[in-house]
């Protein structure tokens, strides 16, 4: 059954990546967010959340670390593949230039979050408001080259991915105990705020000119391997942050259906990324994978202790391993997600999936 679902994933995709690259040809492609779709914006900042040295980028094309917290590929990486599009530049590179800067960019910085708080300890990071001022530079740049008024066009029809959220629970509210948020807010009222503060951004972002936005939920926080190794005794999911999840991700949802419908069009898309991740976390056998609680590259218990280093244990075959390290998926997860992204049903894509999105504005 595994590798038949693993086929199945493979084949579609192919036939995906082919369907869709003429149709969309042109499109640009910008990503906004945390170390989940950070692309090497880091690599240029002093910052502690960095992915720049080996086994980071062991199974990339060129086998080197690029600053994607991944063995491989990264979800904006296998978006970008299976619409058949360049994949996007980190906005901080210096190759993002000329005619580089119609295919987007990827303006994602790990250890960010919602809130500016989010990621302190961090240091030198993009937080959230600071990667939508440099979209708004991007579009001056772009504008030297097609016009303002192509430059909003060109923005109008761009394909956006914004993730964020996680770190908002495993880097704030309860990075340590007493937190200075668990002290402010009750768990409920936390979610709560941090929902209102994620609409002010979505808002923002649709000012700016966003009309395509893939906005992801949070994964199941409590069963990655670094809460595994903190939280549990026997590989079972931290009740505490798997009812955070339980909290923010409907609500989510519910703030997206409520901005669509102000707005009056289909702008944002909720991405169910909890259930994404559960549908292996809860199966890995089913997927081809030997283990969803044991990191391929990392140390202690479920090699979730600090972080993935060349001193690390490192697992022989990534494919095996639904985690990469201690809080990111591997290539081959992603490529699951990704998947059901693209053609899954309203349980996982609402209103509608990446797929049935392209379609409707191929006709435009």
């Amino acid at each position: 059954m595994a590798s038949c679902l693993v086929c199945c994933i493979i084949v579609t995709s192919l036939f995906m990546s082919l369907s869709f690259a003429s149709a969309q040809q042109g499109r640009a492609f910008f990503v906004f967010g945390d170390s989940l779709v950070d692309s090497g914006n880091n690599d240029f900042l002093a910052t502690t959340a960095r992915a720049d040295a080996p086994p980071y980028g062991i199974d990339f094309p060129t086998h080197r670390p690029t600053g994607r917290f991944s063995n491989g590929l990264n979800i904006p990486d296998i978006i970008s593949e299976n619409l058949g599009l360049e994949p996007t530049l980190p906005y901080l590179s210096p190759l993002l230039v000329g005619e580089r800067l119609l295919v987007g960019a990827n303006f994602a910085s790990a250890g960010i979050g919602i809130l500016n708080d989010t990621g302190f300890q961090f240091l030198n990071i993009i937080h959230i408001y600071k990667q939508l001022k440099l979209f708004a530079h991007y579009q001056q740049r772009l504008s030297a080259h097609i016009g303002k008024e192509g430059a909003w066009r060109h923005v109008n029809q761009a394909l956006i991915l914004i993730t964020l959220g996680g770190n908002d629970f495993v880097n704030n509210y309860y990075l340590v105990p007493y937190s200075v948020r668990s002290r402010q807010f009750s768990l409920p009222d936390y979610v709560t705020y941090i929902i209102s503060e994620y609409r002010l951004i979505l808002r923002r972002l649709y000012d700016l000119g966003g009309r395509r936005v893939l906005v992801t939920g949070t994964g199941p926080m409590g069963c990655v391997p670094a809460e595994l190794a903190l939280r549990s005794r026997n590989g079972e999911c931290d009740v505490e942050l798997q009812r955070a999840a339980s909290l923010f991700n409907p609500q989510l949802v519910e703030m997206v259906k409520g901005l669509n419908q102000e707005i009056g069009a289909h702008v944002f898309i909720a991405v169910n990324a909890y259930e994404m991740h559960m549908d292996f976390v809860t199966n890995p056998q089913d997927f081809g994978f030997v283990t969803s609680k044991i990191a391929c590259c990392g140390q202690g218990p479920f090699n979730g202790v600090g972080l993935c280093t060349a001193l690390s244990n490192l697992c022989p075959n990534r494919d095996l391993y639904a985690f990469w390290d201690p809080f990111h998926p591997s290539e081959k997860a992603n490529r699951i997600i990704v998947q059901q992204m693209m053609t899954g049903s309203d349980q996982y894509m609402h209103p509608m999936n990446l797929s049935t999105i392209m379609a409707l504005d191929s006709r435009v």
